[in-house]
């Protein structure tokens, strides 16, 4: 077996070791948050991490309604900007907290007045150290280059956050039941799915909303370990100019949670099949474990379908854990 299947397998326990290590810090940070609410979050990261920032963006916009936006972190590493970020919350997220850039753009925020939170699987790093609150992943130690158990555990982290600081109850319960929907998650799987993907020279993943996030995770995930051209879109992007590459079995997966675009997904789904395209919907066509929560129900999905990408890269006759030209820590700046 695969480090990066193994490490795939661990992420139900290293979501429970998170919960457990930072119960009380969430709950003080939710509180904090509520009696100050930011008036605009930033995050900070890159590749799967960048990732599960997009993931947290939805999560929060949604819930709380306060706007959430990626900045990168050239303007302040490489272009020397200042930001203005007074009252803003900076939550930066990396699984090894010292990318260069990364750290920078973290120090800037808070010089400029945000408060920083950092969500790092490295305790002792620049970017937990200089943080005002670091939430430790405890994901334990990653050796494949794809990300898989940190990438889970800081989506499970983002919406703790969300969770604590909305006050509902039916996010708090659904986070808290977490490790035991992962659980069922990592033993799902999804028939067809390495031929569906082995053969394509090119395929589309597509989401909307939180989902949107999980896609491009796939699709990053897909490239990194199977050298798959794969390309991941909104639902609703997508319908724009990279619909024009729909023709007979051109391969598209599409996340469908049970959420509010469901319906609008299931259109798009359809105007897709019609074309002639090969679709494969996940949470109709492919099974999901459910979390109980529909803006969870992604992480559950990616939690199944890291499993089915690494699977396709042993069928490809590829080393999930070592690509080609990739190494486990990039250092930005």
């Amino acid at each position: 077996m695969s480090l990066m299947a193994m490490e795939a397998a661990e992420a139900p326990q290293a979501v429970a070791r998170f919960l457990a290590h930072n119960a009380a810090a969430l709950e003080d940070l939710g509180a904090r948050l509520r009696r100050a609410p930011p008036t605009v979050v930033l995050t900070c990261a890159r590749g799967s991490s960048d990732n599960a920032a997009g993931y947290f963006k939805y999560l929060c916009e949604i819930t709380t309604g306060v706007p959430c936006a990626s900045v990168g972190a050239s303007v302040v590493s490489v272009y020397g900007a200042r930001l203005k970020a007074e009252g803003a919350l900076c939550l930066t997220i990396s699984q090894s907290g010292q990318s260069p850039d990364i750290v920078a753009l973290q120090q800037a925020a808070k010089v400029a007045g945000a408060l920083t939170v950092a969500l790092v699987n490295v305790a002792d790093s620049p970017a937990a150290r200089n943080a005002d609150i670091c939430l430790e992943l405890h994901a334990g130690t990653e050796r494949s280059v794809a990300a898989t158990k940190s990438f889970i555990t800081s989506c499970a982290a983002a919406a703790a956050i969300v969770a604590q600081w909305s006050g509902d109850a039916a996010l708090l319960g659904a986070v808290a039941r977490l490790p035991e929907s992962l659980q069922q998650a990592v033993r799902i799987s999804w028939p067809g799915f390495t031929d569906f993907a082995r053969d394509a020279a090119s395929l589309f993943v597509l989401g909307r909303g939180p989902a949107y996030p999980i896609a491009q995770e796939t699709a990053l995930k897909l490239k990194e370990t199977c050298a798959i051209h794969a390309e991941a879109y909104s639902v609703a992007e997508v319908m724009h100019g990279p619909w024009e590459l729909m023709e007979t079995d051109f391969p598209v997966l599409i996340y469908a949670p049970d959420d509010a675009a469901r319906d609008n997904t299931a259109a798009a789904a359809a105007k897709m099949r019609a074309t002639g395209a090969a679709v494969s919907v996940v949470g109709d066509d492919l099974p999901f474990a459910s979390t109980g929560h529909p803006l969870l129900d992604p992480m559950s999905m990616i939690a199944t379908a890291y499993l089915e990408i690494e699977r396709v890269a042993q069928a490809l006759g590829r080393d999930p854990d070592r690509p080609r030209l990739l190494k486990k820590v990039t250092e930005t700046t």
